[in-house]
């Protein structure tokens, strides 16, 4: 036979379950339950931007929450990937990850604030094809004879990038390697810059992204000869491949995953990674976004992990032959 509870008693089984309710409020929370904040390490108006801003309409409505673009640009995108890799592992903050942040600044800085390991991936979102290019007046009619020409001129030439550490400056060092060439560097504070300098003939020709450098091929400011992917891309059919032009296997782009604190939980990350892959590839957002020159190919965080593994290996190598540095 059950006792009845005496007073004493009631309180205490009343107070124990207040706290175990007060627990289950903290531990079983619903996620999310305030604002998202994506940091995204470059200028409002870029790729990176743009990419963001985008998604994170619809990611937002997915997820039933605002996300809010935090751009925290910066010394190769070091400030806002640091700030994101120190934000509360809560699942509140995602963050764009690229070559730059997550492989090449690592070999190319002697010491970052940040480890890429205190990153951890949600997924593959884009990659960025890169594109050879020149100036209207840079004399140049083809790809084979700008490679014949820097072949036998060493130094002659020279190559704008949008900064040391940059895709496009490591990809055409690629180039360089392979072809046993010499072209100078010819760093800038970004792409915009890169790119006046290129149209008005003061460099004669760069590694300019889809993103970046799309608008100004179509309207003939800039002159495409050459994609670094391993196929034509969609957005510039008539374009060849430098694998085509006998330089085998090369094949680089820019790319961008998303990524949050390490020690985020398990069960965020995995629905981020589900609501990520939907948003990314909704007919609107995918159809802006390869209008952009983009191309949409989302991931899982595992397979992500391996992409960063084997980008680390082979550009951290690359690097160390070049004596490539940033200081």
């Amino acid at each position: 036979m059950t006792r009845p509870l005496n007073r004493r008693h009631f309180n205490l089984a009343l107070t124990a379950g207040a706290l175990a309710a007060a627990g289950a409020g903290v531990h079983g929370e619903t996620w999310p339950s305030k604002p998202i904040r994506w940091v995204v390490a470059y200028p409002a108006g870029g790729g990176s931007d743009f990419l963001a801003r985008q998604m994170a309409p619809q990611l937002g409505k997915q997820l039933g929450q605002t996300i809010i673009i935090d751009n925290r640009p910066g010394a190769a995108g070091i400030i806002g990937t640091d700030n994101a890799a120190k934000s509360p592992p809560d699942g509140y903050t995602i963050v764009s990850g690229d070559n730059g942040a997550l492989v090449f600044n690592s070999a190319m800085y002697k010491k970052l604030p940040y480890d890429p390991k205190d990153l951890a991936p949600v997924g593959f979102m884009v990659r960025f094809p890169l594109i050879v290019a020149v100036g209207p007046n840079a004399g140049f009619t083809g790809a084979q004879q700008l490679l014949d020409a820097i072949r036998k001129n060493p130094g002659k030439y020279s190559y704008a990038s949008p900064g040391v550490g940059s895709p496009h400056h490591l990809a055409m060092e690629l180039l360089k390697q392979r072809t046993g060439s010499f072209v100078v560097h010819v760093p800038y504070r970004g792409t915009a810059l890169a790119m006046q300098d290129v149209i008005s003939g003061q460099v004669p020709m760069m590694v300019v992204d889809t993103a970046g450098g799309l608008q100004q091929i179509r309207t003939g400011k800039l002159k495409a000869l050459a994609v670094m992917s391993k196929k034509r891309i969609a957005s510039l059919p008539d374009v060849p491949t430098l694998d085509e032009l006998g330089i085998k296997d090369f094949e680089v782009t820019a790319w961008q995953g998303l990524f949050v604190p390490h020690g985020t939980p398990a069960e965020i990350v995995t629905r981020l990674t589900q609501e990520m892959q939907k948003a990314i590839t909704t007919p609107e957002v995918k159809a802006r976004l390869e209008d952009f020159g983009l191309e949409v190919a989302p991931g899982d965080g595992p397979a992500l992990a391996r992409f960063v593994e084997q980008e680390t290996k082979f550009w951290h190598a690359l690097i160390r032959e070049r004596k490539l540095s940033a200081e």
